[in-house]
């Protein structure tokens, strides 16, 4: 690190779980965020303020009015932009030195197993149940850590996905892929701005303490957040043998 990083990183190299060591393993990171709403946003800005050194930013969707109530990367002198490009700018505004890069398009599977392997975890911001389980079924074909955020209404939920530990359940071995019902979105149920703020930050905290190699992860758990009573809950989560993604990991 240079005499600048070492300044704007004081406060985490004071941090003895962190210290130099853990600082270069932040600056040399590579985290995939697919999303870049309300959990990608707070996400992202605390990732790159934090000195991960390249962030890929996944979203097909521009920056709209409505967006703007929760999704804290984006202003409204940028509505209309892509929001990959919004998230971009908010990120160098904190700091110039992480590498951005910004991909406006959905993911699916051929994008995934491009991306996946080349990122040191992946964050899954999103808020589609189908593309939650392909982000999963990347991540453990590739045995890249995965941090999995959901938000709507006044609720919250974290789960921390890590394949190479034999272990650790997947996120198929909680929500089976194959279940049928309607989409919940914000845009017809609503959503309280801070819970997404709460979790796409928790999610940046986990990707760090993973990146870093601190503390102990929020591995095989789901754990819940409900902002009406500030009430934390928290189900212990087992793998499934004969899961369909995860279920012949050695």
């Amino acid at each position: 690190m240079n005499d600048e990083q070492l300044l704007r990183y004081s406060r985490h190299i004071l941090l003895d779980e962190i210290g130099i060591e853990g600082q270069e393993r932040i600056l040399a990171a590579h985290v995939l965020i697919i999303g870049g709403g309300g959990l990608g946003a707070p996400a992202a800005l605390y990732l790159g303020s934090a000195g991960v050194g390249r962030i890929t930013l996944v979203d097909d969707d521009a920056v709209d009015l409505t967006n703007l109530q929760r999704q804290i990367a984006h202003t409204t002198q940028r509505v209309g932009q892509p929001k990959v490009e919004s998230a971009r700018t908010a990120i160098h505004a904190i700091n110039p030195g992480v590498q951005v890069d910004c991909l406006q398009q959905r993911a699916d599977p051929s994008l995934l197993d491009e991306l996946v392997p080349q990122a040191t975890l992946v964050l899954d911001c999103t808020d589609n149940y189908r593309t939650r389980h392909m982000i999963n079924a990347a991540c453990v074909r590739h045995r890249t850590p995965l941090v999995a955020g959901a938000a709507i209404r006044l609720d919250g939920q974290l789960m921390v996905i890590d394949p190479r530990d034999p272990h650790c359940p997947c996120y198929a071995c909680v929500f089976a892929p194959e279940a049928q019902f309607e989409e919940v979105q914000c845009s017809t149920m609503g959503v309280f701005a801070p819970v997404v703020g709460v979790i796409g930050t928790l999610q940046a905290a986990e990707a760090l303490k993973l990146i870093a190699g601190f503390g102990t992860a929020a591995t095989g758990r789901l754990t819940m957040f409900d902002s009406r009573s500030l009430d934390w809950s928290s189900m212990q989560t087992t793998r499934t043998p004969d899961c369909p993604v995860c279920g012949d990991r050695a």
